[in-house]
């Protein structure tokens, strides 16, 4: 009996050598991959199923790797995404975080460095799943905080919050005016605390300041160089 795949991987690449040599590649090692040659293909193959994780090239015609992740995040805006890119540059590198990358790497890369990665992000997101130990829920400030269903509520309003926003703001509540040290928080959520990682996270700290404006006694600070503190009232005796 053949050994069915665990998990599904979306390539967008217009290479078509690279693309199969990369499909072929981790099809070897046990993962179901369906290649697109261009975005608009990549966007109508995601909307047919659902996959685990998404390899992006940037730079293809019809529809470029950018714009595929802002479509791909509108559809499910918890899917891990990777950019594939010759770009190299600080700005495109930081902008595909900003659309929330787990990670952008540049061409010409090694395939099993790749396919680790893909590994640890995977393993990451199943772990993330099954954490079910410890305090769901928290009250900061005015709001109320579901981190099982990953709801933050103010005054009746709802927010579902994305995986890494979820992780990240139950771990400031956890740590709740202390120190939640920048490192434990970029090697338990991101996997490791690389620059880039932790420039990632900052985009993440920012989305959590927006949905916590509301209650001007709630405050995440910025302890520069070391972490970030989730500042609220204590509860009344």
């Amino acid at each position: 009996m053949d050994k069915e795949p665990m998990h599904h991987i979306l390539l967008v690449e217009d290479d078509a050598s690279l693309g199969q040599v990369l499909k072929n590649f981790l099809e070897l090692n046990d993962f179901d991959v369906e290649l697109a040659r261009d975005g608009i293909l990549g966007l109508a193959a995601f909307r047919r199923r659902k996959y685990d994780i998404c390899l992006l090239d940037v730079m293809m015609p019809n529809m470029d790797g950018f714009t595929l992740g802002e479509e791909i995040r509108n559809v499910d805006p918890d899917v891990p995404l990777f950019f594939l890119s010759a770009k190299s540059l600080k700005e495109d590198i930081l902008n595909g975080y900003k659309l929330g990358a787990d990670d952008y790497i540049t061409k010409p890369f090694d395939s099993e460095v790749l396919l680790h990665k893909i590994k640890a992000v995977i393993k990451r997101n199943s772990e993330l799943q099954e954490r079910q130990h410890g305090q769901i829920e928290f009250n900061i400030g005015d709001y109320h905080f579901n981190s099982r269903l990953r709801q933050l509520t103010y005054k009746g309003e709802s927010s579902t919050l994305s995986p890494k926003e979820n992780e990240l703001l139950t771990m400031l509540a956890e740590y709740k005016n202390d120190l939640l040290p920048r490192e434990d928080a970029l090697k338990r959520i991101w996997g490791s605390d690389t620059y880039f990682n932790g420039r990632s996270m900052d985009v993440y700290i920012a989305k959590l300041r927006k949905y916590l404006r509301e209650d001007p006694k709630v405050e995440i600070v910025n302890i520069h160089g070391n972490g970030f503190r989730l500042v609220m009232p204590e509860p009344s005796a």
